[in-house]
């Protein structure tokens, strides 16, 4: 991959090289794996389905996320990203598997749970989108139950992914708030927290450093609750 981006053009390469060693080897709170979730979840919310998701879905393989933890990845974030969005890397995917000889999928999921009722969100959450829209509320439960049985990825790594696709559509109000909390729920840090927002930086230096911002104050306030 690094010589395509070298035929491409040899300073741009210099300074993606660099980035890369930043990112991948100094910011040690995240594991590989995680990282490269992150990655493939910028692919899919900035459709950035060439080159870049091609690396991605290679390095995928390399840190052992199977074809199935991927296709879990792409039914995750749908719900964020937008399902259109997930379905043209879906696509995306399988060309890249039939091209390379990549692993396929076993056909691991999880139960839809689709004609269910309820939701696994906090009923604060849900009463409060409910009384700003009713059916936009009952939208959101049908979402949120459809991934309740999901077990490939675990709380963790899924906190990490929602709080990326907050940064990169800056949406860094009430999803936000839950998400960091999702992850502290699921035994994250702080550090590694800061560690998600730096990381996305890559994908966006201005979307990151606001997302810092607010990353800080919200730290400030949980500290502030605490003590």
């Amino acid at each position: 991959m690094e010589n395509q981006v070298k035929a491409l053009d040899p300073v741009f390469a210099e300074m993606n090289a660099a980035t890369d060693r930043l990112l991948w080897e100094e910011i040690g709170e995240l594991t590989r794996r995680e990282k490269v979730l992150l990655c493939l979840t910028a692919d899919v919310c900035q459709q950035t389905l060439g080159l870049p998701f091609h690396q991605h879905v290679t390095m995928a393989a390399d840190c052992g996320l199977s074809a199935d933890d991927l296709r879990e990845l792409l039914r995750f974030v749908a719900y964020d990203s937008g399902y259109p969005a997930a379905l043209a890397a879906l696509a995306r995917l399988t060309d890249l598997e039939r091209e390379h000889a990549l692993p396929t999928p076993t056909g691991q999921g999880h139960e839809v749970n689709a004609d269910g009722a309820g939701s696994p969100l906090p009923e604060a959450m849900r009463q409060a989108v409910a009384a700003l829209d009713a059916p936009f509320g009952a939208y959101m439960d049908l979402q949120s139950r459809m991934r309740a049985g999901m077990r490939l990825l675990s709380v963790r790594e899924r906190a990490f992914i929602t709080m990326t696709v907050d940064v990169l559509f800056q949406t860094l109000q009430e999803s936000f708030r839950a998400h960091l909390t999702r992850a502290f729920g699921a035994g994250a840090t702080p550090e590694e927290a800061r560690a998600v927002v730096r990381f996305s930086a890559q994908f966006g230096m201005t979307k990151a450093w606001r997302a810092m911002h607010v990353l800080d104050a919200l730290l400030t306030e949980l500290d502030a609750v605490q003590a």
